[in-house]
């Protein structure tokens, strides 16, 4: 279960019939089409080139309960997928093999017992129940102005231009399969990617998220501190091996004179003063609370680890091997995360604002 007061949770492996999402906790009354679900989960389908895997999944969302003519009714929101194009034959000779990079070993270890078939529910695919919850969170959220957009700032080795930059485009992102700020870093995305498949291999990159509209004050001072809380949603995603806040690691190698935000006061509406601040170094959080700018984050993805390469690699006898992976897969996962990133940044903002609207009288 994730969330406290805005409550998920996720089931289904890869290769087994559906996938889908229990969301407990939304309020009655909010406007939730069946096409707000389905826009979500069309960013984040594969089949659709670049980097994708060639597995065609339609990604059909089907709203089992909680919602009545649109408008949900404070129940339990229950979301299925069908699984479709699952090819688990791919995976019969893995059964008895543990794939580098993999959680097979692990996942073995804790539960005695695991599904070979695409790693079961370990795989990337169970991101999408998470875009499903996270498509419900962003209408929640769009009512109090907070939008989240997140694209890939750094693929295969290859840095994109950040937000300040004149050839920063934001309007690009979602033109292009990559999602990358801009169609000169598409094409070398493009050209590198198409190598790095040619060769059987794969790679990683940064995803980078900005929430504009966040009011000051979402986020618990001591255990439940906004960064806190969303650096373990963005952690919990497979693939996802680091995140960083505002100047993140390169505030350790800086003096405090050139990393404080320099808060600034001006007059705002009714005699009230308005805070800002000259730079945004904390990534618009102090002391685990919302400061009311711009929230601004990145995230590590390590390369796909399954690969066409010859591995080495163990069974369960403790006999060496050398495997060859085959079926369908990403060859890098970081374009298919935008939506992922910002569906768990959503969930974990709308538990808050729930949470902050219980936390004063006043």
């Amino acid at each position: 279960m994730f969330g406290e007061l805005f409550r998920v949770v996720t089931f289904g492996e890869s290769h087994g019939p559906a996938m889908g999402c229990v969301i407990d906790g939304c309020p009655a009354g909010l406007l939730l089409a069946k096409a707000d679900i389905e826009r979500e989960l069309r960013r984040r389908r594969p089949g659709q080139g670049g980097a994708s895997t060639a597995r065609n999944e339609t990604d059909e969302p089907e709203i089992l309960s909680g919602v009545f003519k649109d408008k949900t009714l404070g129940t339990p929101i229950a979301i299925v997928v069908r699984n479709a194009d699952h090819h688990s034959a791919d995976y019969e000779n893995l059964r008895d093999l543990y794939r580098p990079g993999h959680a097979d070993r692990t996942w073995e270890d804790k539960y005695g017992i695991r599904d070979h078939r695409g790693g079961g529910r370990s795989s990337g695919r169970e991101t999408l129940c998470r875009v499903a919850a996270g498509a419900v969170a962003k209408v929640l959220l769009t009512g109090y102005g907070i939008a989240i957009r997140a694209w890939v700032s750094s693929i295969a080795g290859l840095d994109m231009p950040e937000p300040e930059a004149p050839d920063f485009d934001f309007d690009e992102i979602e033109r292009n399969p990559f999602r990358v700020p801009g169609r000169e870093g598409a094409e070398r995305a493009l050209a590198k990617i198409a190598a790095l498949k040619a060769e059987g291999d794969s790679a990683g990159g940064i995803v980078s998220c900005a929430v504009t509209g966040v009011p000051p004050g979402l986020g618990e001072p001591v255990f439940d501190k906004l960064d806190a809380r969303l650096a373990a949603a963005i952690l919990s995603l497979g693939a996802c091996k680091g995140v960083e806040f505002g100047a993140g690691f390169a505030a350790a190698r800086s003096r405090g004179s050139e990393n404080n935000d320099i808060p600034v006061l001006a007059e705002g509406g009714a005699g009230r003063l308005s805070l800002s601040f000259k730079t945004n170094n904390a990534g618009g959080i102090l002391g685990g609370i919302s400061s009311g700018q711009r929230l601004e984050f990145k995230a590590a993805f390590k390369p796909t680890p399954s690969i066409s390469k010859p591995q080495q690699t163990a069974d369960r006898g403790g006999a060496v091997r050398e495997m060859i992976i085959q079926g369908r897969h990403d060859v890098c996962v970081v374009p298919r995360a935008v939506p992922v990133v910002e569906a768990m940044t959503a969930l974990v903002l709308a538990d808050f604002v729930l949470l902050q609207r219980a936390a004063r009288l006043v």
